[in-house]
């Protein structure tokens, strides 16, 4: 979920001389969906030079085309790109982190079914004081975008079931660690990480603060410090009625992650999260349907006379 600290782990995971792991790419879904199965090598590349994402990541993509071939998996493609890039800095390994991809985990298990997990958490109310407070000319207030805390509850409630469900389907290629335990005991925690994935731990992980580029990010200027516990804390910076209206949709569930709560569910909350669940459930139905209409009329132009 956003505001959980995936970027701090991110640039540590990233620093690992095995391990390539980009900012957020946001573009697997969209080559899944306009493509299926499989792939047709060139129009494939040539979705791949409308991402601007990928010209920001510096991918030569011509080296992702003479690994392509017709018919392959589409999974296998996205892969490819992520290879290149991981490669092209010296590195056999590559991740990704995009939380808006806790949206789309059924289908990421599907295109890469050898993928590892990592899901980090964090207390939820602490993730919306985080998001709540940054900057409104970053975010903008819809209801994927919450401008509340109980709004905040909904998502975070829903990504965090979701990406525990996943655990539970891919078992032993799912691994739970908290935000609370990453900056409290960084080391113990990304020895752990890296067990997990097969990768020797690396001292230089935690040498990431001069080799970050946050100049265009005003939200993520605490990259620039040493991990540090209670930047944010609800118990101070969420009123009374704030922490209870986020609880009423989301407390039993921080409740089941050992978190203290004061208040469980109730109707109202309960309403609000089946109507989040609704349009979430209605969004990424039109999103798949323009998807894929885009891409029908990209091969079958209309016809003018």
């Amino acid at each position: 979920m956003r505001r959980s600290g995936t970027t701090l782990l991110r640039v540590m995971l990233d620093r690992h001389s095995q391990l390539a792991v980009p900012d957020e790419s946001y573009f697997v879904p969209q080559l899944a969906d306009r493509h299926l199965r499989h792939v047709d090598a060139e129009e494939f590349v040539d979705d791949l030079r409308r991402l601007n994402t990928l010209a920001e990541w510096e991918v030569p993509l011509d080296e992702v085309r003479a690994r392509l071939r017709d018919g392959m998996p589409v999974g296998e493609a996205i892969a490819t790109v992520y290879a290149v890039y991981a490669e092209d800095r010296g590195k056999p390994r590559w991740g990704d982190k995009t939380p808006m991809y806790m949206q789309n985990l059924r289908l990421l298990e599907r295109l890469f079914p050898d993928a590892l997990f990592v899901h980090l958490i964090r207390d939820g109310r602490d993730a919306a004081t985080s998001f709540l407070a940054m900057p409104r000319g970053i975010v903008t207030e819809t209801w994927m975008h919450p401008g509340t805390p109980a709004d905040f509850a909904c998502q975070w409630r829903t990504e965090v079931a979701g990406a525990r469900r996943l655990g539970r389907r891919v078992a032993s290629r799912y691994l739970e660690v908290r935000y609370e335990e990453l900056v409290a005991d960084v080391e113990p925690t990304l020895r752990r990480i890296c067990s997990y994935a097969d990768l020797e731990y690396e001292p230089g992980m935690l040498e990431y603060a001069n080799h970050v580029d946050v100049s265009a990010k005003p939200h993520q200027q605490r990259l620039k410090q040493p991990p540090t516990s209670g930047l944010r804390d609800w118990r101070r910076q969420m009123s009374p009625g704030d922490v209870a209206a986020f609880e009423q949709v989301a407390g039993d569930l921080l409740h089941d992650l050992g978190y203290e709560t004061s208040h469980l569910p109730d109707a109202a909350g309960r309403i609000k999260l089946m109507s989040y669940e609704a349009r979430a459930l209605a969004w990424r139905g039109a999103s798949f349907a323009l998807r894929r209409s885009f891409l029908w009329r990209r091969r079958h132009p209309v016809l003018r006379g």
